[in-house]
């Protein structure tokens, strides 16, 4: 038998391959000795008449060469390569016209660009699945990021504090991805019961407030959510528990509106009627509308006026401002192709843990984008989510990059799973 499957092995290209062509014909192989043993063969017999109705071990080999090796989803490479060459437009448009004055900006843009396509290329030749019984780890890495930003933080900006580590800032979303492979662990175990989950769920959420960051309480909130509904608890449970969470969070924001000071108040109060705060928080909304509305469909015409925040949070106005309504609607599309493309790629994927991996980074990554585009047209309040690959910085690109190298994981080994 080891002579055949070496011969068999021999055809074969691709490490991860041998090894599971090696194991599946075995599995086979095995299946077939007890068949002819139990029709009186003997185990020396049974096995060479088992072997023999493989056929050729080169021509099969050739066979599993072309079936099992590892893919490359190219329309996933594709669509990464398109919206980080996109991602510079912002910046060329207002150095274009004197809002940015150092090529400094540029050439931090250059070295993200290239550091989100080495990770996300780097992670698609990780075999993913070793990842399933390391969930504690992640967990704990996760658990480390936040507690090290919570009690050593060197830096602080906009009240929410951080670690810079060389030219890299470690922020506190930056433990979002270690928790999505976590979850993905935790939900695909039968083991795993509910008050496991209410444990483990809440104590991310204490320190995620205790930075303080609102933002990636929504925005982990969403992903494990979407992940539960995916689990192996039954929709009976998932419904139960999503019910009890929606009604927790809307009976918590009745009770704590009294407590909320003035100028917290007037931040909820100028998103729903901003003109009646026009001089506070509700200016910053009437701007947005007067850029977008001065857009056209093919950008503002005359002098660009300074936007707030142009390259990282507000960067989907600059786009639209400077490039107009056509070029902002293609951008969308194409952003939004990486989704539908993720959603496409899970109903492919057989495994459970993939799937949940899957399931996690459309999650995480439509949490984003629908935010951000939401928030600049008005629907959701102006709150710090960037915009996927768009907005400056080596988070919004790094984070994104790790969810893209995770699809492309998964979907490289989605024919290889072993049959027993």
């Amino acid at each position: 038998m080891q002579d055949f499957l070496n011969e068999v092995t021999q055809q074969i290209k691709s490490k991860e391959a041998k090894k599971f062509v090696a194991d599946e014909l075995k599995h086979h192989i095995n299946e077939a000795q007890k068949t002819w043993t139990e029709k009186g063969l003997t185990d020396l017999e049974a096995e060479a008449k088992s072997i023999e109705q493989m056929g050729s071990p080169t021509k099969l080999g050739i066979q599993m060469n072309k079936l099992h090796r590892p893919k490359v989803d190219w329309w996933m490479v594709t669509l990464l390569g398109v919206v980080l060459l996109l991602g510079f437009l912002p910046l060329v448009a207002l150095d274009q016209n004197g809002y940015l004055g150092t090529p400094i900006f540029m050439q931090n843009k250059v070295i993200i660009v290239i550091l989100g396509a080495l990770v996300a290329v780097g992670i698609m030749f990780i075999d993913y699945r070793k990842w399933q019984k390391r969930g504690w780890v992640f967990y704990g890495i996760g658990v480390s990021i936040l507690l090290a930003i919570r009690f050593l933080p060197n830096q602080i900006i906009n009240g929410i504090p951080r670690i810079d580590i060389g030219p890299l800032t470690i922020e506190n979303l930056m433990a979002v991805p270690f928790f999505m492979l976590a979850w993905a662990s935790f939900f695909n175990h039968a083991r795993f019961k509910i008050w496991q989950f209410i444990v483990l769920f809440i104590f991310p959420v204490l320190l995620f407030l205790a930075i303080p960051s609102v933002t990636s309480v929504y925005i982990y909130t969403i992903m494990v959510g979407i992940m539960l509904y995916w689990s192996q608890f039954s929709r009976k449970t998932v419904i139960s528990l999503l019910g009890v969470g929606i009604g927790s969070v809307l009976l918590m924001g009745i009770f704590l509106w009294n407590y909320l000071k003035e100028y917290q108040k007037v931040r909820w109060l100028s998103f729903l009627k901003p003109e009646d705060y026009s001089d506070t928080s509700g200016y910053l909304y009437l701007r947005i509308e007067e850029f977008l509305s001065k857009a056209g469909w093919f950008g503002a015409t005359g002098r660009k006026e300074f936007i707030p925040d142009a390259h990282t949070d507000f960067v989907f106005v600059t786009f639209t401002y400077y490039y107009g309504w056509l070029l902002a609607a293609a951008l969308v599309l194409v952003l939004a192709l990486f989704a539908l493309r993720i959603v496409l790629v899970t109903y492919n994927i057989k495994d459970s843990y993939g799937k949940l991996l899957l399931v996690g980074a459309v999650a995480l990554y439509l949490a984003q984008l629908a935010t951000n585009v939401a928030m600049i047209l008005g629907i959701f309040p102006l709150v710090g989510i960037s915009l996927p690959f768009m907005s400056y910085g080596i988070m919004p690109t790094l984070l994104n990059a790790v969810l893209i190298g995770v699809v492309l994981s998964v979907y490289r080994r989605k024919d290889l799973l072993v049959a027993v």
